[in-house]
């Protein structure tokens, strides 16, 4: 036996609803000079403006972000329906329309338009973003930090035997420093000679000269 259908009171209700404010915003925009398929769009464009308003603010709560402009657009266009709804129940004369109302009427698109446009697009937040890489640091250093990742290390040259006689300037040890603790920071573990010298682009002697100090 075929289910029978019924009716949903709320679908129902939001059906006639939806029906009354659409004509009483084309009976509202022709009685303000627009005429023809114009006062058929300008319901279009309230109820479109209202329901991405409503759509926008609740990805945006459920985001835990600022919805600050999503409210400003629903309460517009919220307010454009029920002023039509308010003006074509007997308080305003359709024959007469004031100036200050066809003004209005007239320059809704450009302002649902504009609203349509920044709830539409909107700014990437920062976490969003994806990370500049660091420019002092080799993209091999880099990926051998990151866990399951292994970099093909660069074979050692043998230090020659006048490696301790060579003396590094302070600011290039001070410079180390921070490199290493830069290093410790990211991996946890103290650098290596050859992380070193890559780091600094100097000698092995030199790296190594460095690295006694830095212990």
């Amino acid at each position: 036996m075929p289910r029978l259908v019924r009716p949903d009171a709320v679908l129902v209700q939001a059906v006639i609803a939806g029906a009354l404010s659409f004509a009483h915003l084309h009976d509202l925009a022709e009685a303000a000079g627009q005429h023809g398929w114009k006062a058929w769009a300008y319901p279009v464009s309230v109820d479109l403006l209202l329901v991405a308003a409503w759509h926008r603010l609740r990805s945006l709560r459920d985001a835990g972000e600022f919805a600050g402009s999503a409210w400003s657009w629903f309460v517009v266009a919220l307010a454009a329906s029920l002023g039509a709804n308010v003006a074509t129940a007997g308080l305003l004369d359709l024959g007469d329309v004031p100036d200050w109302l066809r003004i209005l009427v007239a320059g809704w698109p450009a302002l649902a338009f504009l609203g349509g446009t920044l709830l539409v697009h909107r700014p990437t937040p920062p976490s969003e973003q994806e990370p500049e890489p660091d420019p002092e640091i080799p993209p091999a250093v880099e990926r051998a930090a990151e866990p399951g990742v292994q970099v093909a290390s660069v074979p050692a040259l043998p230090a020659p035997e006048a490696a301790a006689a060579v003396t590094a300037p302070p600011a290039l040890v001070a410079h180390a420093q921070k490199v290493a603790a830069d290093h410790r920071t990211r991996t946890g573990s103290a650098i290596d000679t050859e992380t070193l010298r890559a780091r600094l682009g100097v000698p092995s002697p030199m790296a190594e000269a460095i690295a006694a100090q830095l212990v």
